[in-house]
């Protein structure tokens, strides 16, 4: 009976949104994608910090946080953010939960726990955060295996990497001579990269997208099983992974949401959830239900229905107040 309501749930939605696309008429013949963001809005979500936060109205409180600059392009590229607190990895709320969303972000924070990729912790490593570890390690495996949209950056690019079986290195100084990955007091440098040609970042940013802000002491080392490296600095570091096997799985080292004038990562992004979205409606609804809703929308002859191809809406072809934290990472 459950599945039953959630199937039909699924197709009045499917029809709610094909009405709404219908009457406004924003839809193309050629390419069902190619709507506006008002019609299909994807469902974002973003883990997020849990850290002692000083609030203006409640003292001082553990809190779930996460900085506004993460979710602004989200809204902007048309998509709805989520967030997702650290909390106990419970088996079957995982699997249930990436199933309701339509793209992940994993965004900055402190350092992985080296312990999960086999080393002693460097003097200079965070102290780890477990619980944060394996709840956004839990949300990745599931996203990766749903094949949902995910856009790793920071610490969430390293984290990304380390889920797959990849190492890191703990401290850049030690490996390069210097600290301009890090300038300290939560300032940002600008670097200069090297993006892979043919890669999905070169099709979403360019091959030259000008100097991108880093504040990361720690970098990829090994490569995870099945990524590839997509970006690197001057120094050969690497500032950006993909993991081709997926339709959209992405690690951004540097911070792309400081960069407002450079939008097509995340609109690329938002285009992909809105693909997986529009690919669970889509399947959810027989070919049936759908000539008989285009009928009733003032098509009794069918003929509209013949008209939409049947997308693949999930392939690699999709274009697609008052609060102060200390201590604070990015």
């Amino acid at each position: 009976m459950t599945n039953k309501i959630r199937d039909f749930d699924l197709r009045e939605t499917f029809h709610s949104y094909l009405s709404h696309i219908l009457k406004c008429r924003e839809i193309s013949w050629r390419n069902p994608l190619e709507t506006t963001d008002a019609a299909v809005k994807p469902i974002i979500g973003l883990a997020t910090y849990l850290e002692h936060a000083g609030t203006d109205g409640c003292g001082t409180v553990s809190a779930a946080f996460l900085p506004e600059t993460y979710l602004d392009p989200i809204i902007a590229a048309g998509g709805v953010p989520t967030l997702l607190p650290p909390q106990p990895v419970v088996p079957g709320v995982i699997e249930h939960l990436v199933s309701r969303l339509d793209g992940l972000v994993i965004p900055g924070g402190w350092d992985v726990n080296p312990a999960l990729y086999g080393q002693e912790a460097h003097a200079e490593t965070d102290k780890p955060r477990p619980e944060r570890d394996a709840w956004e390690q839990a949300l990745i495996r599931e996203a990766l295996r749903q094949d949902i949209p995910l856009l790793c950056i920071c610490r969430g690019e390293q984290l990304l990497n380390v889920t797959l079986g990849g190492t890191l290195h703990q401290h850049l100084p030690d490996v390069i001579g210097n600290g301009q990955y890090q300038l300290g007091g939560y300032e940002f440098n600008k670097i200069q990269v090297e993006i892979r040609q043919g890669s999905r970042l070169e099709q979403l940013i360019g091959a030259n997208p000008g100097p991108v802000p880093v504040s990361h002491h720690q970098a990829v080392d090994k490569l995870g099983e099945g990524l590839i490296a997509a970006a690197w600095s001057e120094d050969q570091v690497v500032e950006a992974i993909e993991h081709p096997a997926s339709t959209f799985a992405m690690g951004i080292q540097w911070h792309p949401e400081e960069l407002p004038e450079d939008f097509g990562l995340f609109r690329g992004f938002i285009e992909a959830a809105r693909a997986k979205l529009l690919s669970r409606l889509w399947q959810a609804t027989p070919s049936s239900a759908l000539a008989s809703h285009l009928a009733g929308a003032g098509t009794a002859d069918g003929q509209v229905a013949a008209r939409i191809p049947t997308p693949d809406l999930a392939g690699p072809g999709v274009q697609a107040a008052g609060i102060s934290v200390e201590p604070s990472a990015f």
